[in-house]
């Protein structure tokens, strides 16, 4: 095979920067909200019901930013298909910044009564359709720089900004948590907020100096630029998105109870503290830092959907052992619960992206492959913590919860074999023809 040019290698590792920044800090924002629905939001938000009330009222604004992206998806999958990746990804970026830190100067249910929660749930809103436009561009932009056999790989890469944006959410909760102290429920929950906006410049200053996609570069260049891409994609390719939307069931779902249910168990029902789990949870992102991309180039070598069939039984097999585990309130066996928790997600995480974009064309992918992508958020992610709170709250135990990882897994193993199968599009000497005309 003839060696990438020099250009097309500058180029491609700009894309792939310039995506996992971005995506690093538009999952810095939806984590960091996330955490502290779980910890603070209850009472300063929500206050004039039972302690229970509060938690499912914190959880349902999580679950409102969830229902908002596949809105988003069809948003800027439209002028991601129709005006190019890289402009897309500037505006989704500018949204997401903007209403994090206005929750951060958001006054509570105290100052300003029901208002406080209306405005909430309404940033979340913004919130949910900026990281709904953000995914498929992101991973796009990084894959369509890509070569033959490196596409799983390098569309793993904007992946690590879940692990990488845990990372950092987590570790500013944990500092503002120390530094505050008893101030933390008051204003140090504040601070990761107003961060944020630092965070956006950077992302800003990366993804100005980015070329378009090289793919969708030569979609221009032919004018065979999609008038409707959203309607399109619906149109005729209604299997590829619902398969891809059910197959993150057992992905996105369990996810969330991972990184954001636990804390409200840990927490309330083993007496756990809050400090030891955070931690645990920072241990476990960095870990991820290293699967993600492990498992996106195993994808590479042994198929995506062997790697990600994997991941899917793993992710079953561990629901019982992962809350055993966190029952026995032992610091090592609590940290192993959630590493190893992390690293099932992973093992479907780091093929995800490429699977489900190489099942759409070129010219609808931003919109098809974010549709089925988001709408996973409103049938897993959103609601999975409001499921185990409420099957918590009835049952007063995780038994029940456990049983809902299983079903997930099932489910998208179904989807998993019904999902079609496509030639891997630009996985040819023509994808490195088109990157070399874009890199000039």
């Amino acid at each position: 095979m003839p060696r990438t040019p020099s250009p097309v290698r500058t180029h491609r590792r700009r894309a792939v920067v310039a995506s996992t920044v971005g995506t690093t800090i538009e999952w810095y924002d939806f984590f960091l909200y996330g955490t502290i629905a779980a910890l603070v939001f209850p009472k300063l938000f929500f206050p004039t019901g039972s302690a229970g009330a509060g938690v499912l009222e914190s959880f349902g604004t999580l679950f409102v930013g969830f229902a908002a992206r596949p809105v988003g998806a069809a948003i800027f999958g439209h002028y991601g298909d129709r005006v190019g990746r890289k402009a897309t990804l500037v505006t989704t970026l500018l949204l997401m910044g903007i209403a994090t830190v206005l929750v951060g100067v958001l006054p509570g249910y105290a100052a300003i009564g029901p208002a406080a929660p209306v405005l909430l749930t309404l940033l979340r809103v913004v919130q949910g359709i900026g990281v709904g436009g953000e995914w498929g561009g992101s991973v796009l932009m990084a894959m369509e720089w890509g070569g033959k056999g490196r596409r799983g790989f390098l569309a793993s890469l904007p992946q690590l900004g879940v692990p990488l944006g845990l990372l950092l959410s987590t570790a500013a909760v944990s500092a503002c948590t120390a530094l505050s102290g008893g101030g933390f429920e008051s204003w140090g929950w504040r601070v990761p907020f107003l961060l944020s906006i630092v965070l956006i410049g950077i992302g800003l200053w990366v993804r100005l100096k980015v070329l378009e996609s090289p793919e969708f570069a030569e979609v221009k260049r032919t004018v065979a630029v999609e008038r409707r891409p959203v309607l399109t994609a619906i149109r005729r390719h209604p299997r590829e998105i619902l398969t891809s939307a059910f197959v993150r069931l057992s992905e996105q779902a369990p996810f969330y109870l991972f990184i954001t249910f636990v804390l409200t168990y840990g927490t309330k029902e083993l007496a756990l503290p809050r400090t030891q789990l955070l931690d645990d949870t920072m241990i476990a992102a960095g870990v991820g830092l290293v699967s993600v991309p492990l498992f996106g180039h195993l994808s590479d070598r042994f198929g995506r959907r062997l790697v990600y069939g994997a991941g899917i039984v793993c992710t079953g097999l561990y629901a019982f052992p992962y809350f055993g585990l966190l029952d026995t309130r032992s610091a090592g066996l609590v940290l192993l619960a959630i590493v190893v928790s992390l690293i099932v997600h992973d093992l479907q995480y780091g093929p995800q992206g490429a699977l489900i974009a190489e099942s759409f064309g070129t010219s609808v992918r931003y919109s098809g492959a974010g549709i089925g992508y988001q709408l996973a958020s409103v049938i897993a992610g959103g609601p999975a913590p409001l499921i185990a709170a409420a099957v918590l709250q009835h049952t007063g135990s995780s038994t029940g919860i456990s049983w809902y990882i299983v079903g997930c897994a099932v489910v998208s193993l179904a989807a998993l074999i019904l999902m079609p199968r496509r030639e891997a599009a630009g996985e040819s000497a023509a994808t490195e023809t088109a990157a070399a005309r874009a890199a000039g």
